[in-house]
């Protein structure tokens, strides 16, 4: 690999910033406040609570974190291992944020556009969802596309924004906040969140249990904490596997006291 590459040792880190994940962030931030600010006032509408405003914050804040600085350059030009971290929050932690900060009438008014509707409703049906969240999961994991994203900046932030898409739409039928795009039975929800961990496990397991190194990018990298190329893969694979799916996990057990609490809610009108 052509060490013109990399922007610097791994001794002289500092915290780097990056004009892409700036802006984007910037926009997304900008579009949010001013929705609920004066649009909202504009509109008369309800404020946002404080844990909605919270949450929406924080996600920008990971955001934030997980592409500049030290996880950017990390996770870019040295270990494999916490490219998977960074890829964690980017399908797993973000988009929960993201959908539990949005208030269900800032989404009405482009929902009205014409033909917007029906395309968010078939991209957020739980079949379509969870497929396409695989699928991206699966195939930039693949040697060849992986390399292709690591040598290409731009196929890089593109990655970057398929997994936050199509990740965000795999959360919808859980965390949907507006009822045209309506979430799934909190029952229903539990096998589905289940099911849909079950192609990030495959390939997770297969990172972890491969004998040699699939991701040829890192080898000629300046090697960080002891780890080889092939140790720094199999530790990759078990943080997607492990950590990944125990976030799954937490989520499902949220879903169950819900779902409990709503069983106990029936029986209480029953009687």
């Amino acid at each position: 690999m052509d060490e013109r590459l990399r922007p610097v040792l791994p001794y002289e880190w500092s915290w780097s910033l990056h004009p892409s994940v700036i802006i984007g962030t910037g926009l997304l931030g900008a579009l949010y406040f001013y929705g609920i600010g004066p649009y909202r006032q504009r509109r008369e509408l309800p404020p946002a609570a404080p844990a909605q405003i919270l949450s929406f914050s924080a996600a920008l804040l990971v955001l934030l974190l997980a592409l500049n600085g030290p996880v950017h350059d990390l996770s870019d030009y040295y270990l494999f291992s916490v490219h998977m971290v960074q890829h964690l929050v980017l399908t797993l932690l973000f988009p929960p944020l993201l959908l539990a900060g949005i208030p269900g009438w800032l989404l009405r008014a482009p929902l009205r556009r014409p033909g917007v509707l029906p395309v968010a409703r078939f991209l957020t049906r739980p079949l379509v969802a969870a497929v396409l969240f695989s699928a991206s999961l699966a195939v930039w994991h693949i040697g060849l596309f992986y390399d292709l994203m690591m040598r290409s900046h731009e196929v890089h932030i593109a990655t970057h924004l398929m997994f936050m898409v199509t990740a965000t739409l795999m959360w919808w039928p859980v965390m949907g906040p507006v009822p045209e795009l309506p979430r799934l039975p909190t029952g229903l929800a539990m096998l589905y969140l289940f099911l849909v961990g079950i192609p990030m496990q495959i390939v997770a397991a297969l990172i972890t249990f491969a004998d040699s190194v699939l991701y040829p990018w890192y080898i000629a990298a300046p090697r960080m904490w002891g780890l080889s190329p092939l140790d720094d893969q199999q530790l990759g694979g078990l943080l997607m596997w492990v950590p990944g799916n125990l976030w799954i996990f937490a989520a499902i057990g949220v879903l169950f006291f819900r779902w409990a609490r709503e069983e106990e809610g029936g029986t209480a009108v029953r009687r």
